[in-house]
């Protein structure tokens, strides 16, 4: 991971209102890209600065792995001065982000239409909200597992003897920061020719619901109803996890040229000409029939060696790999996928870019910890911020 130079986005201002997990997640993508990203926390703070153990002495590691690249002032915007504070933060920005409830920003003067499409016409103005403003479920609360549920990933993940789970990382929150950071950097490209802003309205559900492939696809085409999955995936056989003799594996076979290297790097070659295997929509048929046959080819294979063997013929295969084993692969370091600097380590940055790449300039910031040097940078005098600070509108240790 490289550190210094300049990214894509230098030059753009964020100011950032999120908290929890979408928001923060899109705001560290624009940071990564060079974006000066301005988190401004309320009053209590962020509050998955407590979601641990683990913490680094300070904060959980749940706020550490969605904040780096930004830095943190405290305001509290229920009083006039500070959103009065705000909106002179807003004249130099370019993007505001925020995940309060909807209509909680018009409710304080500071909504998009009535305010900030006039004050500020240049203005991206991004809510992250769990279901949007209006509609059956309109200013409801959203937190990802919920929503998981309510948009049908559960419906589709875990087995017969599990029952309906939840995806093990917290894909709508993650989904919706991605989106978001998308949407954002369609605006401002769209910017460029008209000169103007503009609101969006991103929302977990939402977003959620776009995350359902191929499940949605499947049901509107073919009407039947999808079910738990497992490992096996409903359009494409084999691609399924079996056990070896060392580790167990993926097989993700997508195509049938992929299977005829398969059955011959299992020393059944025949197999690919067999009918009820000839192609993905046979295979798919007699699942059950190839898979038992597969089981028993791969019993005695060392897994790890056979997965080299196999990408290297070109079958997509992996052995299933813990975090620790994961970070301690050596194409993560190759690829820079674990960034480190001398008080922080995180992932690296997936966004690979050749002229303008990420890089982590600052680690994840302590509570408040720019406050006084953000407001002086944006003209504020040494006793307008002794004001702010003595009027506890410029917050400098947590309220609990």
């Amino acid at each position: 991971m490289s550190e210094g130079g300049v990214g894509a986005l230098a030059g753009i201002t964020v100011i950032d209102l999120t908290r929890v997990l979408g928001g923060p997640y899109c705001t560290q993508v624009l940071g990564d890209a060079g974006a000066d990203v301005i988190k401004i926390e309320p009053p209590q703070g962020d509050e998955v600065r407590d979601w641990g153990p683990p913490f680094d002495g300070h904060d959980a590691s749940y706020f550490i792995g969605v904040n780096r690249n930004k830095r943190a002032l405290a305001l509290d915007l229920r009083q006039e001065q500070g959103r009065a504070v705000l909106l002179r933060l807003l004249e130099r920005a370019d993007v505001l982000i925020e995940n309060y409830k909807p209509g909680a920003m018009e409710a304080w003067g500071l909504g998009y239409e009535a305010t900030l499409k006039t004050r500020f016409p240049r203005l991206v103005h991004c809510r992250i909200s769990g279901f949007g403003a209006s509609g059956p479920l309109g200013g409801l609360p959203g937190y990802d597992a919920a929503v998981q549920a309510l948009v049908g990933m559960f419906s589709v993940n875990g087995t017969k003897d599990a029952g309906a789970t939840r995806i093990g990382v917290p894909m709508v929150d993650i989904g919706t920061g991605l989106y978001a950071a998308i949407a954002i950097l369609m605006a401002l490209v769209e910017r460029n020719s008209s000169g103007r802003g503009q609101y969006l309205d991103m929302t977990l559900y939402d977003c959620g619901v776009a995350l359902m492939h191929p499940h949605i696809p499947n049901y509107l085409v073919g009407g039947k109803l999808p079910g738990l999955t497992g490992n096996a995936h409903p359009n494409i056989a084999p691609y399924d996890k079996f056990p070896t003799r060392s580790v167990e594996i993926f097989l993700a076979v997508g195509n049938d040229r992929a299977f005829g290297r398969l059955c011959g790097a299992l020393g059944r070659p025949e197999l690919a000409e067999d009918p009820r295997f000839l192609h993905n929509r046979d295979r798919l048929q007699n699942e059950p029939a190839l898979r038992e046959i597969l089981v028993a080819l791969l019993a005695d294979q060392d897994g790890e060696a056979l997965c080299a063997r196999l990408l290297e013929i070109g079958v997509p295969a992996g052995a299933v790999q813990d975090t620790a084993q994961v970070l301690a692969h050596p194409h993560t370091a190759h690829r820079g996928m674990l960034a480190e600097t001398a008080d922080y380590r995180g992932w690296g940055n997936p966004i690979k870019m050749s002229r303008t790449p990420g890089n982590v300039r600052h680690r994840p910031p302590r509570f408040a910890q720019h406050g006084r040097e953000i407001l002086d940078a944006f003209g504020f005098s040494e006793a307008e911020i002794e004001t702010l600070v003595a009027e506890g509108v410029l917050v400098e240790k947590r309220r609990r």
